[in-house]
């Protein structure tokens, strides 16, 4: 199969230039939007490899003034976004690029949000109207170019950042978050570890699937996450398998970027349950929400069954019902490498009541099919911790 025919641009939900090579066009990118010195954003542990150093030179070769910030965590912080605010503005710059996974693109995004306002960010948490208080025209252009397939933070209009006074995480939002510009080069995923590639993986896997079964009325994106489905079930496992497969990284970066377009419809319980727990526990989203599929999936049952097996049959699975469904996610699973309960990822249930507290106030267990209690998420977190499918 020939690599050319994910070379496209298209437009939704916002400019995106996809295609193997196309992290050259990242300093005409860049002027497009005005920049003259962008501040790079990336994670610490890619500061030195090739994807950044490569995008880096790109820029400079282009006479562009550019500089670089690394300074953040894999759960970013409101520290990490203010320390990133002070070097924008410390170092004049005009624009912000994005590169890295899904935690350098949401404290990009936010810090390229922050440089124009007056108020704290939590100010600016996803709840009612809060978005208009944000000074709009502060908000300094960016560029999106994801290094891993999992958040598709590269097309949301939110970041997620956590607050950690209060060990909690909080969705910042405001539509002009979205970059204006976005790069899907799968050829920068390459270098991924299978471990990482199968946590970021599972994540967009968790991203389409959610969106799926929300219960809200969406009918494009309902048809995006089918889709987004399917190509993680026909290419995860050969981009864990082989990290230099193209066609499955292609594949898998365009997943990446549907879950985070299908999720508009709503997420639900595992993501009300994967946000707590990263806070308190500073544990891979990805990681988080793979471990948790079939727990939440399995509350869901009585609610999801018809659609599920709709998906299943979608799919084309040996079994075309719910628990075939379910079967195809555990195997799914174990092919890639992900613990079967989180005590192996070292969470106990010390602190369930809280958890199933924190995961009822989550923004995301609005889009649940099943409006659970505290009690019940607190229920489906110890089963989680102790693999009692």
């Amino acid at each position: 199969m020939s690599l050319d025919q994910f070379t496209a641009n298209w437009n939704y939900p916002t400019s995106v230039r996809s295609g193997i090579g196309r992290i050259h066009e990242l300093a005409d990118a860049c002027k497009e939007l005005g920049m003259t010195s962008p501040l790079m954003i990336t994670d610490p542990g890619l500061a030195s490899l090739p994807p950044v150093k490569n995008a880096f030179q790109i820029c400079m070769n282009a006479d562009l003034s550019c500089k670089l910030f690394t300074n953040i965590k894999g759960n970013p912080n409101g520290r990490n976004v203010a320390d990133g605010v002070n070097a924008f503005k410390n170092g004049d710059h005009d624009g912000v690029i994005a590169l890295g996974g899904g935690s350098a693109l949401d404290a990009a995004k936010a810090i390229a949000l922050m440089v124009g306002q007056k108020r704290s960010i939590w100010d600016f948490e996803d709840v009612g109207d809060n978005w208009l208080r944000v000074n709009a025209e502060g908000i300094a252009p960016i560029v999106a170019v994801p290094t891993t397939a999992g958040t598709g933070s590269e097309v949301g209009r939110a970041s997620v950042i956590t607050d950690e006074e209060n060990y909690v995480k909080k969705i910042i939002f405001h539509p002009k978050m979205l970059p204006e510009i976005v790069i899907l080069d799968a050829e920068l995923t390459t270098g991924l570890p299978g471990k990482i590639t199968a946590a970021t993986g599972m994540d967009a896997l968790s991203h389409n699937l959610e969106a799926y079964c929300s219960p809200f009325y969406h009918p494009m994106a309902q048809g995006i996450a089918l889709e987004g489905i399917r190509l993680v079930k026909d290419f995860l496992p050969l981009a864990v398998t082989d990290g230099s497969d193209l066609e499955a990284r292609s594949q898998m970066i365009v997943a990446s970027s549907m879950g985070a377009t299908a999720f508009q419809k709503g997420l639900g319980g595992m993501h009300a349950l994967a946000h707590p727990l990263g806070a308190l526990y500073d544990t891979h989203h990805g990681l988080l929400n793979a471990v948790l599929m079939p727990y939440v999936l399995k509350a869901n049952r009585e609610a999801i069954e018809g659609c599920i097996t709709r998906l299943a049959n979608y799919l084309q699975l040996e079994d075309g019902s719910f628990d075939g469904f379910l079967n195809w996610v555990l195997e799914l699973r174990k092919t890639v490498g992900i613990p079967h309960s989180l005590s192996e990822i070292g969470i106990d249930t010390a602190q369930a009541e809280k958890v199933g507290v924190m995961a009822t106030e989550d923004p995301s267990a609005g889009g649940n099919p099943i409006t659970f209690t505290t009690s019940q998420y607190a229920s489906i977190f110890t089963k989680a911790v102790n693999g009692d499918l």
